[in-house]
């Protein structure tokens, strides 16, 4: 596969990046998909200072190759993870859930490549404004970052595309080959893969939680909890108490209440089936089996390389 866009901004051999997911992405499938030739990334959401730092030192001791942390704009402790990610010096920061500004210019300052994740052609604008390197549009199909507008990926992409100069990554719903060279047909220079990576031997998550995204099959999520964080969840027990409380008009209030805290961490890094939040993206319904990172990236590759051929064929010239 020949560089482009975001290969070359990344320093990465293809233009797959495994997603920072809280409590599912930790220095074990940074690494191993960064190892892969992808670009592998710690979720520091989930994690206290001193774990972060843990991560960090134990990702650069796994690869020689790039890797990112992603970054929540509203963790509480964030000038904590900026000195931490700085003495580190990590080469790549995925910003998301905030106002890019606030940290892009300082990062920039310390030689820190900066992708911030939207979910709307209105933040990507602001993003690429703020001066960020690059942008990830991930679609209503995802399991976090998700828009309350509902605009899916084949929408968004070629929407953000329009109007975007810097590289553009596409997420929400990918986790195949054939996904992949689809969003990049849309006109995404590479794309970020969440789901699937859960699903991984290295993902961080519970086995149990590993085990039930493999058995969600088509229809098994939904997105709610659009007035707190939109959110996709696995439909268990857990969901089916949000969804009575929607039905007796719960307040914003009742809802926090209902979802505690503790909530996520509880479900896909403890295992708690019942009362654990289960964030996935709808892709879920095709993952069938758990398996290594880079396995899973020579399948997403393979694929792609042949549905390339297949499509280069005469049938498809009209």
């Amino acid at each position: 596969m020949d560089q482009n866009r975001i290969t070359t901004l990344l320093g990465i051999k293809y233009p797959i990046i495994q997603a920072g997911m809280i409590w599912c992405s930790g220095w074990e499938l940074a690494s191993a998909v960064s190892n892969a030739g992808g670009l592998g990334i710690i979720g520091s959401g989930s994690m206290y200072p001193e774990i972060l730092d843990e991560h960090i030192v134990k990702c650069k001791a796994a690869t020689d190759k790039p890797f990112a942390v992603n970054l929540p704009m509203i963790y509480p402790d964030i000038d904590q993870h900026i000195e931490t990610i700085l003495k580190h010096k990590v080469p790549i920061v995925f910003t998301s859930a905030g106002n890019p500004k606030t940290w892009t210019q300082h990062l920039h300052d310390h030689g820190i490549k900066v992708v911030h994740v939207v979910s709307s052609l209105k933040f990507a604008l602001k993003s690429e404004e703020a001066g960020v390197d690059a942008v990830v549009a991930e679609g209503f199909e995802a399991g976090g970052h998700n828009g309350i507008d509902e605009t899916t990926t084949m929408t968004l992409i070629p929407t953000v595309k329009k109007h975007l100069k810097i590289p553009l990554i596409a997420a929400g719903g990918i986790g195949t080959g054939r996904g992949m060279l689809a969003a990049m047909t849309l006109g995404a220079d590479g794309v970020q893969i969440g789901s699937r990576f859960v699903a991984s031997e290295e993902s961080s998550a519970h086995q149990k939680f590993k085990e039930t995204v493999v058995g969600t099959g088509d229809g098994g999520t939904k997105l709610t909890l659009k007035e707190l964080t939109p959110v996709r969840l696995i439909k268990n027990d857990f969901f089916n108490r949000v969804e009575e409380a929607y039905q007796k008009d719960a307040s914003i209030e009742d809802l926090k209440e209902l979802l505690g805290r503790g909530r996520a961490k509880k479900g896909m890094f403890e295992g708690d089936l019942i009362e654990g939040e289960l964030e996935i993206g709808q892709i879920a319904s095709v993952i069938d089996e758990i398996k290594p990172a880079a396995v899973i990236m020579s399948e997403i590759l393979q694929e792609y390389r042949d549905a390339l051929k297949e499509f280069q064929q005469p049938k498809y010239n009209f």
